[in-house]
Parts: C-alpha cells; structure tokens; sequence
C-alpha cells in the first residue's frame, strides 16, 4: 500500500500517487457535447487521484455512439473541458482525455447529424442500445472507405490537438471494449480485403495509424492508449491469432514510445505478463471487480507501474484518503450510472 500511493514518473509528469481513475460513460454532457458544471464538480471532487482518465469523448459527429457524451472538437468543447482541467490541476491531479470512437456501437438517433455509423465492415453487433425514444436495435454501419478512413484518423489527430488545448495534460486512445478501433482488430467485425483487414499487420494498421498521429500531433509521451485484449462483447472476437494479434500491436506501438499503455484485463494473465515485458513506458492495469484486500498487489509485483480503479473511484470521491485510513467504502449505485442529475454522480459522501 506505501508504494501504490507513492509519488510515481509517468513521461514529463510527476504524479501524486500511483492511483487511476479508469474511463467510465456516465452520459452528463450538454446536447451539443460539451462538458457541464457537474462534469467539473465530478471530476474535481476525485482530483486527489493521481492520474484521472476522463470518460470516453468523441473527436467527431460520427465517433459519438451513445445519448449524453462529450465531445472534443468544438470551440465550445475547448472551453467546456477547459473548465475541468483547471479545476483538476488545481488539485493536484493530472488529466488525459480519453478519445473514442463508438464506429458500429451507434445510432443515428444519438448523433448529431443522424448519420449512419461508420465500422471497417458492414456487420452490425446484434445489440440493442438506449436512443432518446428508448432501446432500439442497433442497425448495419456503412463500411467505411479509404477516405472515411483517412478522416477519421485526422478527426483524431484534430482532437487531440483540441484536448491540448483544453488543458488536459494528453490523451489516451480507445482502442477497447469493441469500439472502433477494436472493430478493425477483430474478424468477426472486419471482413475487409484490402490493407486494414485480413492478417495480423493489416488489422492493427488502423490502431497504429492512429496513434502515430496523435502522438506526431502532441508529443508521444502525452499519447496513452487503453486495449482489453481477447474481449467478448458485442459481436467481437479477434479469433484463434488473438494473441500473436496482440504481441504484434504492442510491439508496434512501444516502438512509437507512447508515454503509456493501459490494459484492461480480461483473464488471461500470461498474455497481460507478455505485453507487460514488451512494453517499455509506464503499464496501467484495471482488474475489474478487484477485491479491496488485492489493491496494490499489481504494483507490489511489478507487473503495473499504476492500477486503475473505475467504480471504487466513482463512488467514493475520497477514494485515496480511504485507502489511507483503511476505511468502509461506499458502494456504487448501478442506477445512476448512466444519465440523469446530481443524484449518483456527485453526491456520494465523503469521509467528513
């Protein structure tokens, strides 16, 4: 427990503890995408975190996928997050903003231009998702084109430049949870034939192209990037080579010297200790579900230089000074994680 709340080096930053704040939706933006007050009062309240990765934001019109999310390529956007930023410096914490890209987990619904969604394939994930007249199907997406392509590694590039611009101190790319970037790296949502489908090296081009732009944009050492390697959900499976498939990515990304990689960890813990000997900079690891009595053991091991933590963070605000004291923890309420007030967002009680 000493050494996980530990002043820690991630790149140029000098960190407060060795604690994150995991990314997690919670669907408060304005209708327009940008942050609120409430954001602010949120993100403030858990600053004593010493690295906070914000929730996932889209760089475009077409990267938001569901109601309520924030976006970061507005001048709106900018001040929005500015907001945050500042507020969360003022507190000691460091702030990246995660950017991400729903591709096929969308519906025109949800959008602001009421586009079809872009995926490398047209394969829809034969799920369902809230809309603002309730839960609907998620249709087919357009497959997208070298240009789509092209553009929205720049839409990227551009929101990364944007979050820079807000204060946040980098970004961190979101290539998990079968998001797009996700849907390039698994068969069964790319059935592409050209050079971002079929082999190992073609499906991880588009994540990599993507990080070599950011981090040609804002520095490398500002580009973090999070991956949940051998994920089942929503129609993804990134087949028999899923291994190899991220042995070869994570290669490829150390050799841009990113200033992190942050896994979720899925259950294969030979995998995560392979990726964790390849990566050379700073390795996050978020164990869902974690039980209290193993927090710090990742750190304590070495397989982690930071642990991220989602829930736990998200209900107690004071989560550092808990862990410090060894105190009861409040229990998230499941019910307000998505939409809504105040009510399971800021009002969880601290410890005075």
């Amino acid at each position: 427990m000493n050494k996980l709340l530990a002043p820690a080096t991630m790149g140029p930053y000098q960190l407060s503890n060795r604690l994150v704040m995991a990314p997690m939706t919670r669907s408060r933006a304005a209708y327009d995408g940008s942050p609120t007050d409430m954001m602010t009062e949120y993100y403030t309240q858990r600053a004593s975190i010493g690295l906070i990765i914000s929730e996932g934001t889209q760089p475009s019109d077409d990267g938001q996928g569901y109601l309520s999310t924030p976006g970061i390529y507005t001048d709106a956007h900018i001040a929005a997050w500015k907001k945050i930023s500042d507020s969360v410096h003022a507190k000691g914490a460091h702030l990246f903003i995660q950017l991400m890209h729903a591709g096929r987990m969308s519906h025109p619904d949800n959008t602001p231009h009421h586009h079809q969604a872009l995926a490398p394939s047209a394969i829809a994930p034969n799920a369902p998702m809230f809309t603002p007249t309730g839960m609907q199907e998620i249709p087919t997406p357009r497959a997208m084109s070298l240009d789509d392509i092209q553009q929205t590694i720049a839409d990227f590039r551009h929101a990364a430049r944007c979050a820079i611009e807000a204060g946040a101190d980098g970004v961190e790319i979101h290539g998990a949870n079968a998001y797009l970037i996700q849907q390039f790296l698994a068969p069964s949502a790319n059935t592409r034939t050209d050079q971002y489908g079929g082999s190992i090296e073609n499906r991880a081009l588009f994540a990599i192209e993507v990080a070599r732009a950011i981090a040609d944009e804002i520095g490398a050492d500002k580009t973090g990037i999070r991956l949940s390697p051998q994920t089942k959900l929503w129609g993804i499976d990134e087949g028999a080579d899923s291994v190899e498939l991220y042995h070869y990515l994570v290669k490829e990304l150390n050799k841009l010297k990113l200033g992190y990689l942050h896994i979720l960890h899925q259950g294969n813990e030979e995998l995560v200790t392979d990726l964790r000997k390849i990566w050379q900079s700073t390795f996050i690891l978020n164990r869902p579900s974690r039980p209290r009595e193993q927090i710090g053991s990742d750190i304590a091991s070495g397989l982690a230089d930071l642990e991220a933590y989602g829930q736990m963070v998200l209900a107690n605000p004071d989560f550092v000074e808990r862990l410090k004291l060894n105190a009861p923890l409040n229990v998230a309420d499941r019910n307000t994680f998505f939409g809504g007030d105040a009510q399971g967002y800021i009002d969880y009680p601290f410890l005075t």
